[in-house]
């Protein structure tokens, strides 16, 4: 039976489901036993990804219209959400007191700045049908972990909505972004240029930088 595009990535995104255990931190947001420090540091981190990633989106999209025209939907959509996602950004990092002065003199950690890095390689060097493939296998994962979050920063933080749209945002369900994914991944299929072991590479890879990202926020600092 000839493999179709939902079922490649729906197989794809529960292969690469992450191990629970492997998030140190998002239980402990749900529980509200995490700092507000904490939380600070992750509203910091996440303004040096959001930026990061855009920028990798679209180079992906541009790429795309070469070799693999029927991905660059996936990207563009990607890219203005990543627009979208950053002036949602600054409310949660105002919620957590984290003004300009701080945002300007942090330094990122680098287990926190090894997911955007692995964007940006990919970005450069991947066969955009398997970009596509692996990040949407990620995105589950993410998407999960924002869920979570939103609902412990009302509940536990006494964050309003404005605060919380940032992880809003990522937990809703993408419908339009879904079905460019499937579109790029069904033409990546019928012209033979995804290759699916080299899919589930990268994505291991991002499961390992998101895994990465949450430890490095976990630890206490020196």
């Amino acid at each position: 039976m000839t493999r179709t595009a939902r079922d490649l990535l729906k197989t794809t995104t529960a292969r690469l489901a992450p191990d629970p255990s492997t998030n140190p931190l998002v239980p402990r947001i749900a529980a509200g036993t995490a700092s507000r420090s904490t939380l600070a540091a992750l509203a910091l981190e996440q303004t040096w990804v959001i930026p990061a990633d855009r920028r990798a989106f679209q180079h992906l999209a541009e790429r795309s219209l070469m070799t693999d025209p029927e991905a660059a939907p996936f990207f563009r959509t990607l890219a203005a959400g990543e627009a979208l996602a950053e002036e949602q950004l600054a409310s949660f990092a105002r919620a957590c007191g984290v003004g300009e002065e701080e945002t300007s003199s942090y330094e990122p950690l680098p287990g926190c700045q090894a997911y955007p890095a692995g964007v940006a390689w990919l970005a450069l060097n991947g066969s955009p049908a398997d970009v596509v493939l692996a990040l949407t296998a990620n995105f589950s994962a993410w998407g999960g972990y924002c869920a979570t979050i939103a609902e412990a920063l009302r509940s536990r933080y006494g964050f309003d909505d404005e605060a919380c749209a940032f992880f809003d945002f990522f937990s809703s369900p993408a419908h339009e972004l879904d079905e460019r994914a499937v579109a790029a991944v069904q033409a990546g299929l019928d012209n033979g240029r995804l290759d699916e072991t080299r899919a589930h590479r990268y994505g291991r890879l991002l499961q390992k930088y998101e895994a990465a990202f949450w430890s490095a926020l976990a630890e206490p600092a020196p």
